[in-house]
């Protein structure tokens, strides 16, 4: 099954979530199919150069989107079509 969730990169103390496609069976920061966004909680501008039309194409073949990221778009005011 496909979902959309978030990978953890960055320093210690200082992460950055890249937001990705991957295989439900994929471990957590392990393989992906594509880089979709990047979100860094400790700046200002949380979301980073975020391709909402493959967001949209992934979910229109079934891709699951994990809650946090739902709940990152929903607060950014992103809507997926």
């Amino acid at each position: 099954m496909l979902v959309i969730r978030m990978a953890r990169g960055g320093r210690v103390k200082k992460p950055i979530y890249t937001i990705v496609a991957a295989n439900s069976r994929s471990p957590r920061n392990g393989r992906f199919i594509e880089k979709l966004g990047q979100y860094d909680p400790k700046a200002e501008k949380e979301l980073i150069d975020v391709n909402v039309a493959s967001i949209s194409a992934y979910v229109n073949k079934g891709a699951v989107m994990s809650d946090t990221v739902r709940t990152l778009l929903k607060k950014n005011n992103i809507k997926l079509d």
